[in-house]
């Protein structure tokens, strides 16, 4: 993908030489963005997210973030459209442009059912823990971990089938541990905004980290 991006006038956004029209925001958490917008060129619906970067280190894991939805054309996984950054004097922000599904998440759909006094049948639950297993399944033949896989990080697509969004935390499966300093390090460099980090717990040498937390 090119990293060339223009914003125009009249609430519309170039990305690799196709306009964008933004139709409203979707959504916010933490520091970053999510609009909804349409593609002039194809009239498909499209999520923005906008990820904002403080800091090199910021820019470095918005890129392995896109890096991550590159490695996968599974129809259970994401799939990245298009991905550029965008440099706002000393600051910067990270552009992915994925799919809209407008049913949104499972957590969405679980609180709409609630909402009206229903559930999801038993058919229903295993059809989307069929398709919720094999995300997981392709992410770990490649030797990652999704590590946030939860309700409201599983997107619902127009028949129901789950599809796992959010893989900025992803990492290796597998993590060589040779002792407690070493684990202590990885915790508070993967999860320095939880307070998990500060309660190490001991990994056997080579353990996945995915059965230990």
């Amino acid at each position: 993908m090119g990293h060339a991006l223009c914003v125009c006038s009249r609430g519309t956004v170039i990305i690799d030489n196709k306009r964008y029209l933004f139709i409203q925001k979707l959504g916010e958490g933490g520091f970053s963005y999510v609009d909804l917008v349409e593609g002039l060129h194809d009239g498909h619906f499209y999520a923005l997210k906008r990820i904002l970067c403080h800091e090199q280190q910021d820019r470095e894991e918005a890129q392995r973030e896109a890096d991550m939805h590159r490695l996968f054309n599974h129809p259970n996984i994401l799939r990245l459209v298009a991905y550029c950054l965008r440099e706002r004097g000393a600051k910067h922000e990270a552009w992915l442009l994925l799919p809209f599904f407008k049913r949104g998440t499972l957590w969405n759909e679980i609180e709409r059912l609630k909402d009206k006094g229903n559930f999801l049948t038993e058919d229903q639950i295993l059809w989307l823990l069929l398709g919720i297993c094999r995300g997981p399944e392709a992410i770990h033949a490649k030797g990652y971990a999704h590590r946030d896989l939860k309700p409201t990080n599983i997107l619902l697509g127009d028949e129901g089938q789950p599809v796992l969004m959010d893989l900025g935390s992803m990492n290796q499966a597998c993590i060589h541990v040779e002792g407690s300093r070493q684990a202590l390090t990885l915790q508070v460099k993967e999860s320095p905004g939880s307070f998990s980090h500060l309660f190490p717990i001991p990994t056997p040498s080579g353990a996945c980290p995915s059965l230990v937390t």
